[in-house]
């Protein structure tokens, strides 16, 4: 499949900041599963800093942004060609070792309700426990947009028992790791969900490693793999780490100031 991304992110000032530094991992990777033919991320007054890739193979970029400045826009414009690999993971270059997405972050530390929700699922094979624990995860939490915050933990999520695509991936990874399998979360995009309904936001999932295959993706909002209407952008041990944008603005320390956050999301098929 072609699809076509416009992202457009766009930050807002109630007071001019002297500045601002942004970190970026907005750059897809090219592997088995999806091959960039273009793409660009612009900053409006940027200036782009140093480029590089992490050892888990997503590409990071540095911007910064002279002030005084009242609003800035970033924006991201591309096109990937998508191939259906049953969600798993191939051809990515990566130095990390699978046993380090084992250890648990604030958003993803266990209670004892994610406890019982992991040994609910069955597999003797890991392959099958994660698709269990998948299951068990969807079944668990209802799709349900603005139930929950950014920073709604698994925790809170499973105890609400409602939520959205980052509260389904924050609990599977926090289930698949009680259950000793290495689990991350992965920022991306999506063209249709499993009605055939398009996406009009970013979206995550999660990625279990098993061996002998790998890295294996497991979309629980939407009870499937990740297939070719995904484009893989970045992964982190939760959704602050695999943040696609993270940034420093000088001046709103001490109440000095407030930031209002737009964000509009367009995925294509190319031919549209």
């Amino acid at each position: 499949m072609l699809l076509s991304v416009d992202h457009v992110t766009r930050y807002v000032y109630d007071r001019p900041v002297r500045s601002l530094v942004q970190s970026h991992r907005l750059m897809p990777a090219n592997n088995a599963s999806q091959t960039v033919d273009s793409w660009e991320v612009t900053v409006s007054g940027g200036v782009p800093g140093a480029q590089f890739r992490d050892g888990a193979g997503d590409c990071i970029r540095g911007w910064t942004v002279a002030g005084p400045v009242s609003e800035v826009i970033v924006s991201v414009k591309g096109v990937v060609r998508t191939l259906d690999t049953a969600g798993v993971l191939r051809g990515h270059r990566e130095t990390v070792m699978p046993e380090a997405y084992l250890r648990d972050t604030a958003a993803t530390e266990p209670s004892a309700a994610l406890f019982q929700l992991a040994d609910s699922a069955e597999g003797e094979e890991i392959l099958t426990l994660a698709h269990s624990l998948s299951a068990k995860v969807a079944a668990a939490i209802a799709y349900r947009p603005g139930a929950t915050e950014a920073h709604t933990t698994a925790a809170e999520a499973l105890a609400l028992g409602e939520g959205v695509c980052q509260d389904h991936a924050h609990a599977l990874i926090t289930c698949a790791r009680l259950r000793g399998i290495p689990a991350r979360y992965v920022s991306g995009y999506l063209f249709a969900d499993a009605e055939g309904n398009e996406h009009e936001a970013a979206h995550a999932w999660a990625e279990l490693h098993v061996p002998g295959l790998g890295w294996i993706g497991f979309d629980a909002a939407n009870k499937c793999c990740p297939d070719d209407r995904y484009i893989r952008i970045g992964s982190g041990f939760d959704a602050q780490d695999a943040a696609p944008i993270r940034g420093v603005a000088r001046g709103l320390a001490q109440g000095q100031g407030t930031e209002s956050l737009e964000v509009a999301v367009a995925v294509q098929s190319a031919g549209q």
